[in-house]
């Protein structure tokens, strides 16, 4: 089997003794972990299906689930930078993804391409696992809140209905704009928006719980570290959405302040388990998928 497909070879991933029925789609997606989990839950649970890599350009995304539902794909999962492309390319859209803004797992069905959003969702059980947090009562400040990923798991802490929550960003417009939207699915939580520039961060910092990364600093070993070893105390959880590499400077850094701390891995296993369960309903991959994890 290929290490990634795209559209003008994907009959091919048909003619493995495991046919190709399940995919991530991204651009690139060459880097992404989905297949080790997912391939494992399929086999363990006995479905004869390959899930594959396929690499679709921006704009494309409407095309490959045509091409997708023609070939007998079950689903698909959706990474960067389609996941909204792919809302829109849906004929039904879950709640949980239109609160969210953004598909990330595709069903194929009779009635056309049904889309969801288990990141969201992900998240708090990877939270929930890691720290035994009650995401309600835990303030929860997200970095990078402006991005798509720090959107969406913005979006999800305000759903858990939590009394404060702090969105930094570089971009301050961008973030008091996400604040205005999600307020409205919270009236009650206080949620404050702060520049990553502004010289009060480090107070905030101290007044949340949970710290959690989602910028892209930290994919290489020499990005510097978010924030300084300071805004970090003994009392802290932090989490870092990226997986690969498994410690970045943001959790290096938290670590030698003594915070509990815990990677993109757990979100990566629990919205994908997720996902795998709207594909098979009453399925239970989650072992399997982390099981298999232990060998990244």
């Amino acid at each position: 089997m290929k290490p990634v497909f795209t559209l003008s070879n994907l009959p091919e991933s048909l003619r493995a003794t495991k046919p190709a029925r399940l995919a991530v789609i991204g651009y690139p997606v060459s880097h992404s972990a989905s297949p080790q989990l997912h391939q494992p839950a399929l086999d363990a649970l006995g479905i004869n299906a390959s899930y594959i890599r396929l690499e679709i350009e921006p704009g494309d995304v409407a095309k490959a689930f045509s091409k997708m539902r023609e070939l007998g794909f079950i689903g698909c999962n959706v990474t960067v930078p389609h996941k909204f492309e792919a809302m829109s390319c849906c004929e039904t859209v879950s709640t949980q993804a239109e609160t969210l803004g953004a598909v990330n797992t595709v069903i194929f069905d009779d009635d056309g391409n049904y889309g969801h959003n288990t990141d969201g969702p992900g998240f708090i059980n990877a939270i929930e696992e890691a720290f035994k947090l009650n995401m309600r009562n835990t303030h929860t400040l997200i970095l990078g809140a402006g991005g798509g990923a720090g959107q969406a798991i913005a979006t999800q802490c305000c759903l858990q209905k939590p009394a404060k929550l702090t969105l930094v960003n570089r971009n301050l417009e961008k973030i008091q704009g996400l604040a205005a939207r999600i307020q409205n699915l919270s009236p009650d939580t206080e949620i404050i928006s702060v520049s990553i520039e502004d010289s009060a961060l480090e107070a905030y910092c101290h007044e949340a719980d949970l710290l959690v990364q989602t910028t892209s600093l930290g994919l290489k070993e020499t990005d510097p570290p978010v924030i300084p070893n300071s805004y970090f105390l003994e009392r802290h959880c932090a989490y870092d959405t990226i997986y690969q590499p498994p410690e970045t400077p943001f959790l290096k850094s938290a670590k030698q302040r003594g915070c509990r701390t815990d990677n993109g891995m757990s979100l990566l296993l629990h919205q994908g388990a997720l996902a795998f369960q709207h594909w098979f309903p009453n399925s239970e991959p989650l072992q399997y998928m982390r099981a298999a994890a232990t060998d990244f």
